[in-house]
């Protein structure tokens, strides 16, 4: 399955999906930064909201914020304690960290007293994971870790087919436990990666922060997955571009959300060599990276679930992955295959472009 490889959601290195990606910023409208850099924006945004936008380095990517509100006081405390929130679960979920609760359960093969989140997290995954028929798999850690070990090592290639196949043994999210606060793996070598799920996991966390706060006008953009709560004010959605896989700036459909999110995967966000045949997306049943797709957009409810189902599309032909879409309530698909063909899910609905 998993998209990302990420390499260190606070320290600065952006390897996207990564643990998450930065590729859907451009072309999003949103404010951008240099990583380790704050962008602020406070303006009158008609006579009765304030528009505030807040850009941080944030989960590996840039983080953007933007409220309208009465008070451009009570926006800017509600993004601040948006990020907060984003920034506590960040150090919770990177595996690069060696500090990490993740981390921990990847270097010993049990957790005890895991943090809700985490165990919440890791049962929603089993749930993705059950119904893409095991498409959707944390544990494809160890095969990442082959990637990144062959391109980086004396060879600097891709691994052999025997080295894939017997980390395959590895990969099976059934074989995570979980007993009350305590996460464990049942085979020695096992290992997690929630780069496929995490970002839209905070970033729903981050709106649910916002919510509390009262506002009631806001996106959040984590370097590609998008939420939104309500509209832009007098019934005007939130208008968003679905990043160009070429980079060239041919969007492949122009979107208006409202109450809603949507999620991005694409080969060109993270690869091991120049040609993406291996890169961070790969398919938990054979090791391999899929081929077929180089972009696949999600609308969905929540951040989780656009993240985790654009995920899970990318591995299927685009056939099968618009049969599941359409089985899931209130969830949409854009796919746009290597031949740049575009397929869109029954409900999809785009505009302008």
């Amino acid at each position: 399955m998993l998209r990302k490889s990420y390499q260190s959601m606070g320290h600065g290195h952006i390897s996207r999906r990564d643990f998450l990606r930065i590729s859907g910023l451009s072309g999003l409208g949103l404010a951008t930064c240099p990583l380790g850099a704050s962008l602020a924006e406070a303006v009158k945004f008609d006579k009765k909201l304030h528009k505030v936008s807040k850009s941080r380095a944030g989960m590996g990517t840039i983080v953007s914020i933007t409220v309208l509100n009465p008070s451009k006081d009570h926006a800017g405390e509600a993004i601040a304690i948006a990020f907060e929130e984003i920034e506590r679960l960040t150090k919770l979920m990177n595996r690069f960290d060696a500090s990490t609760p993740v981390a921990q359960l990847n270097r010993d093969g049990f957790l005890k007293g895991a943090p809700p989140e985490l165990s919440s997290l890791i049962k929603k995954s089993m749930y993705y994971h059950r119904i893409s028929n095991g498409l959707f798999d944390i544990t494809v850690k160890p095969v990442l870790d082959l990637f990144a070990k062959s391109f980086k090592g004396p060879k600097k290639g891709p691994p052999n087919e025997q080295e894939i196949t017997e980390l395959l043994g590895l990969v099976d999210a059934k074989r995570v436990s979980l007993s009350g606060k305590t996460i464990s793996f049942q085979e020695d070598g096992m290992g997690i990666t929630l780069d496929g799920i995490a970002k839209g996991f905070i970033v729903d966390k981050a709106v649910e922060k916002l919510r509390k706060r009262a506002i009631k006008h806001a996106l959040l953009n984590a370097g590609g997955d998008i939420r939104t709560i309500g509209d832009k004010g007098n019934n005007r959605p939130w208008k968003i571009a679905v990043q160009d896989p070429l980079k060239n700036g041919n969007y492949p459909a122009l979107v208006a959300i409202t109450n809603r999110s949507i999620a991005t995967s694409g080969n060109y966000e993270v690869f091991f060599d120049k040609e993406k045949v291996f890169h961070h997306i790969v398919n938990p049943k054979t090791g391999l990276s899929p081929l077929i797709n180089v972009s696949v957009s999600v609308q969905a409810p929540t951040a989780m679930e656009a993240d985790a189902l654009s995920t899970t599309l990318f591995i299927l032909d685009p056939a099968r992955a618009t049969r599941l879409i359409n089985s899931r309530p209130h969830c949409d698909s854009l796919i746009v295959t290597t031949n740049q063909e575009k397929i869109k899910s029954t409900g999809w609905q785009g505009i302008g472009i």
